[in-house]
């Protein structure tokens, strides 16, 4: 059997382009970069090694700064060399979704044990510009349109192909889980959804309130794995 390592990079790599987008919207693959390839090779040999389906954690799309700079969702270069231990000569810049999202990775035990269990994904895995700078697949309903089979696709493959839990699915964001929401009705894919708000919109909005709301995560998540 192959790994969800192997899984997973062919997913991420063979997603194709859009055919068409709205006019000043553009799509980026970052998976076949030369800077970014080796990188998210490295991190899915090392913490997708096993062939066990993974539970899903599913954001909206790739930043540029994140995974649209390392190829591995929710994670900056910063996360990746230090909280990972992949050594990386991107800038150390850090992104909002990372930091908190690495607080509930320790949280929960750190990256290896974390990734036994969990994945972390986006319902839609390009990176999505407007004027350059990041766009969200719900932020127009044009856009939206535009990409409905594509988020079908990405869907499909990522439970059947890179091979997801399918008792449940965690959602990162309300108005991503509207989507998510719909798109399950009609393919039939995940038994459950467990919707949590987003890290971006919890680090810019609820900063204050952090440490209850990584708890939060934790809780959730620790609650699936038991």
């Amino acid at each position: 059997m192959t790994s969800f390592a192997d899984r997973l990079l062919s997913f991420l790599t063979g997603f194709p382009l859009p055919a068409a987008l709205p006019a000043g919207v553009s799509a980026e693959s970052p998976y076949q970069q030369p800077a970014v390839q080796p990188l998210l090779t490295a991190f899915a040999r090392q913490y997708y090694a096993s062939p066990a389906p993974r539970i899903a954690l599913l954001g909206i799309n790739p930043g540029r700064f994140g995974s649209g700079r390392t190829g591995v969702a929710f994670t900056d270069p910063v996360a990746l060399a230090d909280n990972c231990g992949i050594a990386n000569p991107l800038p150390r810049q850090r992104e909002l979704s990372s930091q908190f999202i690495y607080q509930v990775v320790a949280a929960m035990g750190g990256p290896a044990r974390f990734y036994q269990d969990f994945y972390l994904g986006s319902l839609y895995p390009l990176v999505l510009l407007r004027e350059e700078r990041n766009y969200n697949y719900y932020d127009a309903p044009a856009l939206t349109a535009a990409l409905a089979d594509d988020l079908r696709l990405s869907l499909h493959q990522q439970v059947h192909e890179v091979g997801l839990r399918r008792t449940v699915v965690v959602c990162l964001g309300r108005r991503n889980a509207k989507y998510l929401q719909q798109l399950n009705q009609e393919l039939r894919l995940f038994e459950h959804i467990e919707v949590l708000d987003h890290p971006r919109y919890l680090m810019q909005y609820k900063r204050r309130e952090l440490p209850q709301h990584v708890a939060r995560y934790v809780e959730v998540l620790s609650a699936l794995i038991q």
